[in-house]
Parts: C-alpha cells; sequence; structure tokens
C-alpha cells in the first residue's frame, strides 16, 4: 500500500550537491536523501580527476576566474564564475574538515608532507586540481557518506526512483510551488508519497542519453526533466562534453581514463605512432576538452579508425602506480600495461553543461524548488565545462543552497494532504521489449545526429525521431505500471528533445556545440534559454 511521509527537505539524488547540501541542513532539519539505485551509483563516485580551487600561492582566483571564462567560448555568467572559484577555498578547507583524504607532497625520504599535491589539467594555467591519487570522487563520496549515515537527521534511502515533482499546479492550487514529489519505491513495486517544505534536484547529468558514455547509467537527466514538466526553464543543453578519452576495449564500460594524465604528459597518439594534437591546438594535449574530442573524432573519421592511443609509458613506471592507481589497475584486468604501451581511447559523452536555470542560491523557478550540481545551470561552464570546476560547484552550490533554505526555513510550512499517487488505472505491461528497443534507438540516433559534429540535416531527422518517441512513451506511460526503466526512458526522451531543440536554434559552432552548417562564431555569444509552454502539461 502506497504510504505518505513527510520531510523538511526531500533531496533527489545522493552525490557530492546533494550530500553536501544534506550535512549543512541536518543539525536543523530532518532531511530525506533517496538514490535510485545503490547510493554509490552516481557520477561523483567514478570521478577520478579531481577540484579545481585557488590553493597555490603562485595561483589567484582572477588566474582561474580568466581561465574558466576563455574555456566558455563567451557564454560563462561572470559572476556565478566568481561566486564558485571565490569560494573554492574555503570549500575544500569544509572537505579537509569532513576527512576527504586529499593525497599529498612526498618529500625526498618518501614521507608525506604537509602540502597537498596539485595537478593541473586542461584549460588551466596553473596547477590547481587537487584530488585524491586518481579517485577523487570515490574519496569524496565516502567520506561525505559516511558523515551522513552517522547524522540522525538525515535519512538514506537506495532504490527509490523520483517519478515527477507534486507541485501546486498540478493540484489546482494557487501560486507555483514545489510540495515534494511521487517516489517509486522499487522494494515494493509501489509510489509513495514525499510531502516537503524543500525539494532539492540534485540527480546528475544526462549523458545517457548518448549511445557511448563515460557515465554510470543513473545519469538519465531525470532533475532537468522533471523542473521542465514542473515549469522551469532550461538553459544550453546544446552544450555536451564528451571527454576525450575512454578506454576502448569490448569489455570496459563506461571506463573513463582521467585528464590527469595529459596533465602529468600522457600524449595522444595514432597507430602509426605519430603524434596529432600539435596539428590542432598549440597547448596540443592541455587543449579543452571540446578541441581535443573533436580532433579524435576528426582523426579516427579520417583514417577509419575503431580508436586512438594515449601514452605515458615514457614516465617512470613508480611515478605512473602511485599517480594512477586506478587506471593502472583497471587496464592491467583488460591486459594493458600503461606502464610499457598506450591505451586506446575515445571519446564518449561526459557532462552536460546546461541544465536547470537557477540563480546564486539554486533557487528554481518554481518556489521553494533547487537544482544544485550537474542538474543545473549556473552559468558556470558556459558552452564548454573546464576540467575539474564541476565538482567544485556541487561543493559551493550545496552549501549556497542550504543557507538560503535556512534563510527561508520561518516562512515556508510543511506541504499538507497531498493525495496518493492513484495506480487505479493502469496495468503491468507485457511488453517492455518496447521500453527496451526505445531506449536504444534514442541513444544510437542521438550519438549519430547531435554527437561530436553535428548538421541541420542530422538534427530534423533526431527531431523527427525524438517526436515520434515521446509519443510512443507518454502513451505507454498513462496505461502501465511505472517502472525505473520506463521512468528514464520517459526522462531521457524529454531531455533529447530539449538537447536537439537547442541545438536547431544555435546556428553557430561555439565551444561544444560544433555544427558543419554553421562552423563560424556568432558576433554576439547569447544563451539558449528554453521555456516550458506550461507548468505541468
Amino acid at each position: 500500500m502506497a504510504q505518505a511521509k513527510n520531510y523538511d527537505v526531500l533531496v533527489i539524488g545522493s552525490g557530492a550537491a546533494g550530500l553536501t547540501l544534506a550535512l549543512h541542513l541536518a543539525d536543523n532539519l530532518r532531511v530525506a536523501v533517496i538514490s535510485k539505485g545503490q547510493l554509490s551509483e552516481g557520477s561523483t563516485f567514478w570521478a577520478q580527476g579531481g577540484v579545481a580551487a585557488v590553493l597555490d600561492d603562485t595561483d589567484t582566483v582572477e588566474a582561474h576566474v580568466q581561465d574558466t571564462l576563455d574555456a566558455g567560448g563567451g557564454l560563462c555568467r561572470e559572476e556565478a564564475v566568481r561566486q564558485i572559484v571565490g569560494s573554492s577555498r574555503e570549500a575544500i578547507g569544509w572537505l579537509i574538515d569532513q576527512g576527504v583524504p586529499f593525497t599529498r607532497e612526498r618529500r625526498a625520504d618518501g614521507t608525506e608532507s604537509d602540502d597537498f599535491h596539485l595537478t593541473r589539467e586542461g584549460g588551466h594555467s596553473h596547477r590547481r586540481i587537487i584530488h585524491a591519487a586518481d579517485a577523487t570522487g570515490a574519496a569524496i563520496f565516502n567520506t561525505l557518506l559516511l558523515k551522513a549515515q552517522e547524522h540522525s537527521n538525515i535519512e538514506l534511502l537506495e532504490n527509490r526512483v523520483a517519478v515527477d515533482l507534486i507541485t501546486s499546479g498540478k493540484l489546482g492550487l494557487p501560486g507555483k510551488q514545489c510540495l515534494g514529489a511521487y517516489i517509486l519505491n522499487r522494494n515494493t513495486g509501489h509510489v509513495e508519497t514525499y510531502g516537503a517544505r524543500f525539494t532539492v534536484l540534485a540527480t546528475g547529468g544526462a549523458s545517457k542519453v548518448y549511445l557511448y558514455t563515460s557515465n554510470p547509467d543513473s545519469a538519465s537527466g531525470d532533475g532537468i526533466a522533471m523542473a521542465w514538466r514542473a515549469g522551469c526553464r532550461v538553459a544550453n543543453m546544446e552544450f555536451n562534453q564528451f571527454h576525450p578519452t575512454c578506454l576502448y576495449h569490448p569489455r570496459a564500460k563506461s571506463f573513463l581514463v582521467t585528464e590527469a594524465l595529459r596533465g602529468e604528459g600522457a600524449v595522444l597518439k595514432l597507430p602509426d605512432g605519430s603524434r596529432f594534437m600539435p596539428r590542432f591546438d598549440q597547448r596540443a594535449e592541455l587543449a579543452p576538452r571540446d578541441i581535443v574530442a573533436r580532433a579524435i573524432d576528426h582523426e579516427m573519421k579520417r583514417l577509419g579508425l575503431d580508436c586512438v592511443f594515449l601514452d605515458i609509458s615514457h614516465k617512470p613506471a613508480d611515478f605512473i602506480r602511485s599517480h594512477f592507481p586506478t587506471v593502472h589497475e583497471r587496464c592491467l584486468a583488460f591486459g594493458i600495461d600503461i606502464t610499457r604501451e598506450p591505451i586506446p581511447v575515445v571519446p564518449a559523452a561526459h557532462y552536460t553543461c546546461g541544465g536547470v536555470v537557477v540563480d546564486a542560491c539554486g533557487r528554481t523557478d518554481t518556489d521553494n524548488l533547487y537544482a544544485i550540481g550537474e542538474t543545473s545551470y549556473t552559468g558556470l561552464h558556459g558552452a564548454n565545462r573546464m576540467a575539474s570546476n564541476s565538482l567544485l560547484e556541487c561543493i559551493v552550490f550545496g552549501r549556497a543552497a542550504a543557507q538560503d533554505i535556512l534563510n527561508e526555513l520561518p516562512h515556508t510550512r510543511m506541504p499538507d494532504n497531498l493525495p496518493y499517487w492513484d495506480e487505479s488505472k493502469v496495468t503491468d505491461s507485457d511488453e517492455d521489449v518496447i521500453i527496451s528497443h526505445n531506449w536504444d534507438e534514442l541513444r544510437r540516433f542521438m550519438w549519430d545526429y547531435v554527437g561530436i559534429v553535428r548538421t541541420t540535416k542530422r538534427l530534423q531527422r533526431a527531431k523527427h525521431r525524438v517526436d515520434m518517441l515521446l509519443a510512443e512513451i507518454h502513451e505507454f506511460y498513462s496505461n502501465y505500471r511505472v517502472s525505473r526503466d520506463l521512468l528514464e526512458l520517459r526522462n531521457l526522451a524529454t531531455v533529447a528533445d530539449l538537447i536537439i531543440t537547442s541545438a536547431m536554434q544555435r546556428r553557430e559552432s561555439r565551444g561544444l556545440h560544433y555544427t558543419l552548417d554553421y562552423p563560424r562564431l556568432l558576433p554576439e555569444a547569447l544563451d539558449t534559454i528554453l521555456q516550458p509552454p506550461s507548468a505541468d502539461d
């Protein structure tokens, strides 16, 4: 039987952004953090590189801001960049206080010093990436999760899939506010009603909309799709970052080879051993990711290659094993010894630079609804995310949204008498093959038509196909009992439509959006902001 539950704050998503916010609120409020699978399913756990922050005396906030603006292709919101970069030292200090085991420098005798080791990644002019070897996301996630598990006011709920937000408009009430969400409990198969004074979308990005991605299966754009259906604007959805280097191996699913390898001297090579990046950019392997991904895509298509190769074997073996233990061990499991041979790599969808439009506190267009982390569009990334700024954004905006919620607390009451989810008119599906077929078709045409290089004709074909899929999915959703696969497919199709629509509106090539029909920049850099037709359609 369905249940109704009430919390002060409902956090949908259990990554760095959601856990940061929860920990900043739990001393004062009852917080529920939901994860649609295991808590570690999100992208945070798998993030290898690190967190960009101004920590070295030779570095400056101004330099970090300028690097970010340069990478963003003219579309960064400078005030957001300054807010996030200016808060970086404080954010890292908080992570250190929580116990995150960042890697430290080693003295000549092999012992650890008090100084943290900082690395450099593409687009950065200084070494400013603080990291925990090459498993920074796991270190941050595990530390914050342990803190959350220890807190009596935080309830961590696994195997819960958000179906949709509950809004005043959906219930025929005045105003435009979020009252909670309907949540599928995968353990019971029933949809539960969660009422909350504040709801926070921290569901990550939407890279699973593409056939090849570095992201876990959970990255299906749930928060973006739910916010859109609730009447929130989305922005810059055409800017999908493709990570240049994912391991190419038939048995390696979604394994990202960290950009930090290139920061430490790894070079990209063709099968004949020759380098090609210097032909595309004077920064070579340290060019921003969009340039590197397009260069690899160009060479693979030009030569008919299945992959290119990333080589760090010229570095000492001990250096490689100590700095990149995760990559070393994972590649070794597939028979590749990176201390002796290059790594076969291909580009893959990696990061959603657009998202739900928010203000400096993570507030959306709907009252009492916040979006933080990759789900949101803060203006930090512009047309191209610079490496390791994303985890920083998660921490800074998790803290900012938490503070805003505390400020709004006296004016926000707990919703009551929320209706249960109506399951009386649906049946169990005996046609799940339709879901799996549509899932595969969607991701395949997004890869083929809306990938690293686009054309107007490809986008038109994609739009035609996504319109048909949306109609099929709506019919299926209306008549059958919901499941995780169906909900994710519904959200992915919605996000795919937003990406295609945004891409069709941008008649230029800027940052991560590259089209053969409009290869040049327009004189003015403008965001692509989509307005929902009406709330709760």
